[in-house]
């Protein structure tokens, strides 16, 4: 996130894409409907109905994968009506002239035509923007989890920039993060390309300095595979070995059956995790990891902000730190790691190397934590990113983008669109919440949820089981009939191992960050036998 959870109490507009607060980010959410029965304004784009949506001025139910061609017809209406932030643009972007140039290409009716919400939405939609400033864009897995995900994210930057939005409190683009501490992993380089502290692989002085730090020669100056490309290479031999910490890729990957294939043609798999999952079935070595309670660490939040974890109770049995059980490993590979403790690794090695955490050490996040950039012991971390329009590259950068229809789009065969996210009662594949009765107790199963239009066309009612089948797999599972989903759209999660939506989801992904698209593939349904 650009800016803070702070700034949601004190906004004057939110504009929420992609993203289904209530059930996937609930506290977040609460900060946003306290907010909104303030006074705030609520504009949502979403394919359903959710229950952000009903309490929105405006819902503009966009088709699945019409992100782009939505957020230009807005920004086409903020040109051609000149209510754009022209003062902001003159003197804080650059690459003006190839923005309009692509928006225009997008009309309202054709963005209407492309979206599915109509033109006159489009228009009055982006007069409010243009007179409430700033708002806050807020958006999640709906916008990054398609084929041309990045180009998503780039879209809600240009229109943010061009509503002059970006460098003040209650503004900018913030996206909440799909998993707990995934900032944080990406903060520590868990990511193919980047050192600790997002310090580019292909940089040769970053490649120096981490080869002096770590007392290594020859450090490859190339970017590492990423995860599709790891997973392929376990089927053709370029990848021997895999270890898999804290991830049940067997549920979560799209194409399950293929994914097994995957795991099953590892020459050697190693897992880390807290309990037995579906991809520890396919391990030869089952390392047992302490959970988030069982250590002390720090976690990093959606809003930058670096918290203290601290332990409350004693790993059972021979459950270890994952960072002890990377160190032990070290050892008997010959690398003597000197760190002892969470804190040893941050405050000697992490802070030390990556500018943009310096500042931050355990001594001084014992409060309410830190935001990075925290660049010295001094900075008081950093509320709001590009301050009043100062970009950290200097001048913020458009970036026009052509929307692109997804992957597999329906046809006569598979005439309904599948889309993917998150329920309330249950968190990722539930190795943690199928473990509560309760939770159990309140979804117990996953359902297909489908409009009442197509119920019907179909003879079905909620309860009624349905066969769901793509081009990859097929699940039964019972319908849910809502108003919430739109006619020729399925909605799924993932939580449930037999009903899991992966079953069907299609294994295509973003060129650059390499995300699949959970968001939509083409599916056929029908009542079971």
């Amino acid at each position: 996130m650009t800016n803070n959870f702070a700034d949601f109490a004190k906004a004057k507009m939110f504009l929420v894409i992609g993203s289904n607060m209530t059930e996937a980010h609930p506290v977040a959410s609460t900060f946003l409907k306290n907010a909104v029965q303030k006074g705030a304004g609520l504009i949502v784009a979403d394919p359903r109905r959710t229950a952000l949506a009903a309490m929105a001025d405006e819902h503009m139910q966009l088709k699945v994968g019409s992100d782009i061609a939505l957020l230009n017809g807005l920004m086409h209406v903020l040109i051609t009506e000149e209510i754009y932030d022209r003062r902001y643009v003159e003197s804080c972007t650059v690459e003006f002239d190839k923005l309009k140039a692509t928006v225009m290409e997008y009309p309202p009716e054709r963005a209407a035509e492309l979206s599915g919400v109509p033109a006159e939405t489009i228009v009055r939609v982006a007069r409010k923007l243009a007179a409430t400033k700033p708002a806050m864009l807020i958006y999640t897995l709906g916008i990054t989890e398609h084929t041309c995900g990045v180009n998503n994210v780039l879209s809600t930057a240009n229109l943010q920039m061009l509503l002059g939005n970006v460098g003040f409190e209650c503004g900018g683009v913030n996206p909440l993060r799909g998993q707990n501490n995934v900032q944080g992993a990406c903060d520590m380089g868990a990511l193919p390309n980047v050192y600790p502290g997002y310090q580019k692989v292909i940089d040769p002085a970053a490649k120096a300095k981490f080869e002096k730090f770590w007392g290594v020669e020859h450090l490859d100056d190339k970017n590492g595979l990423m995860m599709p490309a790891m997973f392929e290479g376990l089927v053709t031999g370029k990848v021997r070995g895999m270890w898999i910490f804290g991830e049940n890729v067997a549920n979560t990957e799209p194409d399950i059956h293929h994914v097994e294939h995957q795991l099953a043609s590892a020459e050697f798999l190693v897992c880390s995790d807290i309990f037995p999952t579906e991809t520890t079935r396919f391990a030869h070595v089952i390392l047992p990891s302490a959970a988030w309670s069982e250590d002390d660490g720090t976690f990093a939040s959606s809003e930058r902000r670096v918290n203290r974890v601290r332990k409350v109770s004693t790993p059972p049995g021979q459950a270890k730190p994952n960072w002890w059980i990377f160190k032990e490993v070290a050892a008997r590979m010959g690398q003597m790691w000197s760190s002892s403790s969470a804190q040893e690794i941050w405050d000697n090695e992490f802070s030390v190397v990556a500018p943009a955490f310096t500042g931050i050490k355990y001594s001084r996040i014992e409060g309410d934590g830190l935001q990075w950039p925290c660049t010295s012991l001094e900075h008081p971390g950093t509320q709001v990113m590009h301050k009043d329009g100062c970009f950290t590259c200097g001048l913020g950068n458009f970036k026009p983008v052509e929307w692109t229809p997804p992957a597999e789009v329906t046809d006569a065969e598979y005439p309904y669109v599948l889309s993917t996210g998150r329920r309330l009662y249950h968190y990722h594949t539930r190795t943690q919440t199928g473990r509560c009765g309760g939770l159990n107790d309140l979804l117990g199963e996953e359902t297909a949820d489908i409009s009442p239009a197509d119920a019907a066309k179909m003879g079905v009612r909620s309860g009624d089981k349905l066969r769901l089948a793509s081009r990859r797999g097929e699940v039964v599972v019972s319908a849910r009939v809502t108003a919430e989903v739109p006619p020729g759209m399925v909605w799924m999660a993932f939580h449930f191992r037999e009903g899991c939506a992966n079953w069907l989801t299609n294994p295509a992904f973003d060129p650059v960050s390499q995300t699949a698209e959970y968001k939509a593939c083409a599916i056929k349904m029908a009542p079971a036998a």
